[in-house]
């Protein structure tokens, strides 16, 4: 008899959805009046991830699993940064401090999962408490796929390598430790257990479990902590909030944090990408009804 299992006849699929969602909602009327509601607040970001990631990926995903590609699926869901806390931005990243265009642990510690079939069992439900950097995804998806990350074209363009870390044996459980111990920041470093922040950092404050209220209707915090060249210091593993600075009662720790930010700032890389150019912006509006578009002349 025939096997009524389809048989896999091409390579690894890659596929990226990129959901503009938690920015706003665009004022789709088809969405809840929550949403609506919310939008005008704005705060769509808090009730858009609740709804509309149900309403147009669960079917795809009911569907997934219900075939033999679901088995040999990796879905990896991550955000970028943490939401807004500038004034107007309306989110809230209780507990931690700061938020989105900083390096606070608001900012830049964020919520990510992978599920699907080629999860291994036993990893599967499993919290992990381990450092992976956004970068990495790229590294640990060309091992999987069997090809280098090393780019021919990029090294004969000048470009530096990929910073990014192979993280399948900790996903897998094949390691118990990931392989990435320093994360570079802008402006900063975290190495092993510690953070350190240089220069000025806005939204330097925290939010309440219920934010924006009544108190700051649309949300955004003013303060601002100066750290200047000599930094502040903390450890994110026991104060993940940040509200002990210890530049002053471990200057050892903070030496040596100055000292791996250097290593890093040396080889950083920051090409000039031109100025903004509002032309882009209103040919979106003008002609292509809010959606971005060709605006070159």
């Amino acid at each position: 008899a025939a096997d009524s299992k389809p048989q896999r006849r091409h390579p690894a699929l890659p596929l990226l959805r990129s959901s503009h969602c938690p920015h706003a909602t665009g004022g789709d009327a088809s969405l809840p009046g929550r949403v609506q509601l919310h939008r005008q607040r704005g705060e769509a970001c808090l009730p858009c991830h609740g709804s509309l990631p149900r309403r147009r990926g669960g079917k795809r995903n009911r569907v997934t699993q219900e075939t033999w590609l679901w088995n040999s699926t990796l879905l990896v869901v991550s955000s970028d940064n943490g939401g807004p806390e500038y004034p107007g931005g309306g989110a809230n990243n209780y507990p931690l401090r700061g938020g989105k265009l900083t390096s606070w642990q608001g900012g830049i510690r964020v919520n990510a999962f992978v599920s699907g079939g080629f999860v291994p069992v036993q990893m599967r439900g499993k919290k992990l408490e381990e450092y992976i950097a956004l970068a990495d995804w790229y590294t640990t998806f060309c091992s999987l796929a069997g090809v280098e990350p090393f780019d021919d074209r990029a090294k004969a363009a000048g470009l530096p390598p990929v910073d990014g870390l192979n993280m399948w044996p900790l996903l897998s459980g094949q390691n118990l430790t990931s392989p990435r111990t320093e994360i570079p920041l802008s402006p900063g470093l975290i190495s092993g257990d510690y953070k350190i922040l240089v220069g000025n950092n806005g939204q330097a404050g925290w939010t309440g479990l219920q934010y924006p209220n009544s108190t700051n209707p649309r949300g955004g915090i003013d303060a601002k902590v100066t750290c200047g060249e000599d930094g502040c210091l903390f450890n994110i593993r026991t104060d993940p909030e940040e509200r002990s600075d210890l530049a002053k009662t471990q200057p050892d720790v903070l030496q040596h944090m100055k000292q791996r930010l250097a290593v890093w700032e040396a080889t950083a890389f920051n090409p000039d990408r031109g100025a903004q150019w509002p032309k882009a912006c209103q040919t979106a509006i003008e002609k292509y009804g809010g959606y971005w578009g060709p605006f070159l002349p």
